[in-house]
């Protein structure tokens, strides 16, 4: 497998665990398990999802180089 799309599905493998615990935890601190939480649970991690997958592009490869010049420093 190419590099570049081994890190898009390992991307996406951190980013669907990670967001199913976010929008799990937000909805039962902010509704409890009302009617219908799960159709609520399902529509807050269907905006969370891609959100957190664009982000996780962005964000990866900056705190790699912040953690590399943190780790040079020493």
């Amino acid at each position: 497998m190419k590099k570049e799309h081994f890190k898009h599905i390992n991307t996406l493998f951190v980013v669907i665990p990670m967001t199913l615990i976010m929008a799990f935890v937000g909805l039962m601190r902010n509704y409890g398990f009302g009617e219908d939480w799960f159709l609520k649970f399902l529509k807050a991690w269907s905006v969370m999802l891609p959100v957190a997958y664009l982000a996780a592009f962005i964000i990866i490869p900056n705190a790699r180089k912040l953690a590399e010049k943190v780790t040079s420093k020493t």
